[in-house]
């Protein structure tokens, strides 16, 4: 597929561009098929990406980044999706933790995880769903209660991705009456429990977690922002939050093609390339026609986002098209690869798997089709 010019991005992002390739080439992709054997990425991958620029890149130099825009944390995910690089949770790392910590946290807070966060030495993940809390933040029932100047946490997370390695961690929990709070953990305290890291359907690679909070007693300067405001705080994060799914999608789809698209020109069916026939080719031209779109769509999405016109329902129009897109993409492309599409040594199949959670976390479909709709 010949790239299409993308105006969004100039010289200084395709330079970084090339050195992100590079170092998912040498550094992620050799290990990766470990990774997904044990479940989780080894430790020095992080350091090492850290010491890339990997790792969060718009955070500012006096908080120990490089103070760089957004287009350079849409190349690491952009590329990263592309190789199928599903395993290192970098951009919850990056494209939420560090966000909440720079937008919300005190200067404390701040000094303490956000150097560490971009050099890879400390990582990060943020802890919202429950059992019976996902989508809908107001049935969480993790309890922060004011004890004289210290916070008594109880509660229990799961399908926390970082879970299993995260040093830091936003809580999101109940304070006085029902109103949501967010709370910067230091996972090493007394009373952080993690769980199992969770068997799934695919990202084999990424740990995700069930994480216990035991009577876990934070200090008073662990609250994140002001307090009761969290639920604010969180609906304020979500253009960032959805872009980013809507951006690796589109680049996980045109994974999904140009693997598939190899295939079917060296897979011989009937005595001619399976591109020869006309189904193939059919269905080929839809995948690349919802490619074409989706891609002028989202780099659309994110110049807005640049110039501060992203909000989080015309966000949530993107999540929701692009991952049903993808959806619709790793299926195609798998039907073609026949028997070989469903054997988890290939891409695809792994493609496949990867891609079902994209309907589901950050906002289901059927709950950002709500959202919109209520926009009507």
């Amino acid at each position: 597929m010949t790239p299409t010019p993308r105006p969004v991005f100039d010289a200084d992002q395709e330079m970084f561009r090339d050195q992100v390739r590079k170092f998912l080439q040498a550094e992620i992709l050799p290990r990766h098929q470990a990774w997904e054997a044990q479940g989780q990425v080894d430790r020095d991958a992080w350091v090492k990406a850290g010491e890339a620029g990997l790792l969060c890149p718009t955070v500012a130099e006096e908080d120990g980044g490089l103070g760089l825009d957004y287009r350079f944390s849409a190349v690491v995910i952009e590329e990263m999706s592309r190789v199928g690089a599903s395993g290192p949770g970098f951009w919850i790392h990056s494209e939420m933790v560090a966000p909440y910590l720079q937008t919300f946290g005190s200067a404390a807070q701040r000094a303490r995880w956000l150097p560490r966060m971009v050099s890879g030495q400390a990582i990060g993940a943020v802890a919202m769903t429950e059992p019976e809390a996902g989508s809908d933040l107001r049935r969480i029932r993790t309890q922060a209660r004011r004890e004289g100047d210290q916070w008594r946490v109880s509660g229990q997370k799961t399908f926390i991705s970082n879970g299993q390695m995260a040093d830091v961690v936003i809580l999101a929990a109940k304070t006085e009456g029902e109103r949501l709070s967010l709370f910067v953990v230091d996972a090493s305290r007394p009373g952080f429990r993690r769980g199992r890291n969770l068997a799934k359907l695919g990202l084999h690679a990424q740990d995700t977690s069930e994480l216990f909070f035991d009577d876990m007693i934070l200090p008073a300067d662990a609250l994140l922002g002001d307090l009761g405001q969290g639920l604010s705080y969180l609906v304020k994060g979500l253009a960032r939050e959805r872009l980013s799914i809507a951006l690796s999608c589109v680049a996980k789809a045109e994974f999904a093609f140009a693997e598939t698209l190899a295939h079917c020109r060296n897979r011989m069916v009937f005595g001619q390339r399976l591109l020869d026939h006309q189904n193939t080719r059919f269905v080929l031209a839809s995948v690349k026609t919802d490619l074409a779109v989706g891609r002028a769509y989202v780099d659309d999405q994110l110049r807005r986002y640049l110039d501060g016109g992203l909000d989080a329902e015309t966000a949530a129009m993107a999540k929701l098209w692009t991952t049903e897109m993808l959806g619709r993409t790793v299926d195609a492309c798998l039907q073609l690869h026949g028997g070989w599409g469903y054997m988890q040594e290939m891409p695809i199949c792994r493609a496949f798997a990867d891609a079902r959670v994209e309907r589901i976390a950050g906002g289901s479909s059927e709950v950002l089709r709500e959202i919109i709709g209520r926009t009507l």
